[in-house]
């Protein structure tokens, strides 16, 4: 039998089984939800708990990470995770080897068989995850050895912007060293690819299971790796179909044109639930297939499992029922403060990013006066330190991206930053572009807008957080400026300062409670927000923005969760989007919101300049 039957009667075993397969993965996906989730948040928090702080923001992550407790915390919660897969796999392997038809009765008897081996799963979780870091971390470090080379002569914005030479010698590098690691991760894992079935099936230690299974799979190895690559390539192929088919009926829903935004919109969330639904249930049979092909190497006789007696393991089951139950009243009780959200008023602001960056070049007086025209409620800008001690609005830590100088700012001068032209990559009319002051955009802005500073701190600064306040105290305009930083140092330093001014975190990635941290308000990247968020914000009596927010109908979703401000490249565009939704209904919002929850979005090319 060649390696491609194989992998495609695997297939059809598990297709065969859709019966069993499909409702298993479904259940027990939920049933993670509402098991292993509080477990990992659990876990999260536990970890953040040996900081002195209630959540941790970029940089800390990494340098949390690094400590032995943070190393130790990361390895738990990563465990949780994949015991999550673990234990999908497992009962999708175990209701295989029963081979019971009935999805209940194989359902509940691998369930209970897990249960029993829960505490041994866990433990191969850990080891495995240790094991893969292990191998990967001499490659990490290559790999950072060559990012460090190529990529840190300048701010890391110019080269993702202009991709030059050295770019691509540290990609083509790193590809390099990836690919080695890749090599070593398939002949590794291909050996310990029964580890997870002997641990299950036949109790070994999870200590143990990893070299019995590399004795087990000797001379198999090679057939493995065949067989999982054509596994691979056969899912992604029909993944690819599914979407295929997909985009086809969203091009025949007149999203763009229809008068009826209503009924698109409802023809839209059915497609979008079919293509769901079509991924789970292709989910639901890929992963049997796997089992399937698993299974072959490791009994080829099929020997099947015995079943365990019910009896001892019925409070767990009873755990699991009810820990369902509280995640579908938790489920119930979320969709009806969304509905009373989607029905309030918006009361989300306007914050322009970089003043109006999609329009005009970011931080500039182009910039800034733009979003004050086209409405913005705050301009948002980035200050720096010069070398003559003037704050002046940049966001990077040179010139290169803007202007293709390698001028540090904390190195320029003001004599040095008139000659430096940073609008005319965006247009030859805005060639008369300089880095302004933070006293000239505050003085265009008083009494029109108000203007949100953002801290920007490269190792360089001497007396920022000062001169910003006499800048800010000098123009009187204490009660229409916030200051936010992401480094979370600085916005305690702000507040020590300036106990009444207003003041907050940037949090590109986050993980505690982002509530528990000192401010008045958080700044978070739109793809991390969740409604469990902003309520604990707002529990706190703090506000929540997002950034950076373009599309029209990710801005309607952010306002129907019901965050406070929207930074956007678009003023103009989002005065607009909370316009029409203040005409609209709530079930017009709603299914707004559901369109972007889908995956939707409008397409707004034609409107969009090019920006870096």
């Amino acid at each position: 039998m060649t390696n491609f039957v194989t992998v495609t009667n695997a297939y059809r075993g598990a297709w065969a089984r859709r019966r069993v397969f499909v409702p298993i993965y479904l259940a027990v996906r939920l049933l993670l939800v509402a098991l292993i989730a509080p477990g990992v948040a659990i876990a999260v928090n536990l970890a953040v708990s040996l900081s002195d702080q209630s959540a941790l923001t970029d940089q800390d992550i990494a340098m949390f990470l690094l400590s032995p407790a943070g190393f130790i915390a990361a390895v738990a919660v990563l465990s949780l995770f994949l015991l999550a897969e673990v234990f999908v796999f497992s009962v999708m392997a175990g209701s295989l080897r029963m081979g019971e038809r009935d999805p209940w009765r194989a359902g509940s008897a691998s369930i209970r068989l897990i249960l029993t081996r829960l505490l041994a799963l866990f433990g191969f979780a850990a080891r495995f995850i240790l094991r893969v870091l292990l191998l990967a971390l001499p490659f990490v470090l290559v790999a950072g050895v060559i990012a460090w080379w190529t990529l840190t002569e300048y701010d890391i914005n110019y080269y993702l912007t202009f991709h030059p030479p050295s770019f691509w010698v540290a990609v083509v590098l790193i590809g390099f060293v990836v690919l080695c690691l890749v090599w070593v991760l398939i002949r590794r894992l291909s050996a310990w690819a029964l580890a997870l079935h002997l641990v299950l099936f036949e109790e070994c230690k999870p200590a143990e299971a990893f070299a019995i299974s590399a004795d087990r799979m000797a001379g198999k190895r090679g057939r493995l790796k065949i067989e999982l690559g054509l596994w691979l390539i056969l899912r992604l192929a029909i993944a690819s179909l599914i979407a295929v088919v997909a985009g086809v009926l969203f091009d025949l829903v007149p999203l763009q044109q229809s008068a009826n935004l209503r009924f698109a919109l409802i023809l839209s969330f059915i497609v979008a639930g079919l293509w769901s639904l079509a991924g789970l249930v292709l989910a639901a049979i890929a992963l049997g297939a796997l089992a399937v092909l698993l299974d072959g190497f490791f009994d080829e006789q099929g020997r099947e499992v015995p079943h365990p007696e019910p009896g001892n393991l019925r409070a767990p089951l009873y755990a699991v029922v009810g820990g369902a139950v509280v995640a579908l009243l938790i489920g119930l009780w979320s969709g009806q403060e969304l509905l009373e959200r989607v029905q309030a008023p918006d009361h989300a602001d306007v914050i322009g990013h970089r003043g109006a960056a999609a329009l005009r070049p970011e931080n500039t007086m182009a910039s800034v006066l733009k979003a004050i025209e086209d409405g913005a409620d705050w301009v948002e800008i980035d200050v720096q330190e010069t070398a003559d001690g003037v704050v002046i609005i940049a966001h990077d830590s040179d010139f290169m991206k803007l202007a293709g100088v390698p001028l540090k700012v904390w190195d320029a001068t003001m004599e040095d930053v008139a000659e430096i032209d940073i609008g005319s990559w965006f247009g030859p009319e805005y060639a008369s572009e300089r880095a302004p002051t933070l006293y000239d955009v505050l003085e265009a802005a008083k009494g029109k807008a108000k203007v949100i500073i953002e801290l920007k701190y490269y190792g360089h600064d001497v007396d920022l957080e000062n001169r910003v306040a006499a800048i800010v105290e000098e123009l009187e305009m204490q009660d229409d400026i916030a200051t936010m930083s992401l480094k979370y140092p600085a916005v305690q330093k702000m507040k020590a300062l300036r106990p009444d001014w207003r003041a907050g975190v940037l949090a590109a990635t986050a993980i505690g409670d982002l509530s528990g941290l000192e401010g008045d308000f958080v700044a978070v990247n739109a793809a991390t927000v969740s409604p469990g968020l902003i309520r604990s914000v707002h529990d706190a009596g703090k506000d929540i923005y997002v950034w950076t927010v373009n599309d029209p109908l990710q801005m309607s979703a952010m306002a129907s969760m019901g965050v406070d401000g929207l930074i956007t490249d678009r003023p103009a565009m989002a005065r607009e989007v909370l316009r029409v939704r203040a005409e609209m209904g709530p079930g017009e919002r709603l299914m707004l919101w559901l369109a972007t929850t889908f995956g939707l979005s409008i397409d707004t090319s034609e409107m969009r300049d090019e920006s870096p």
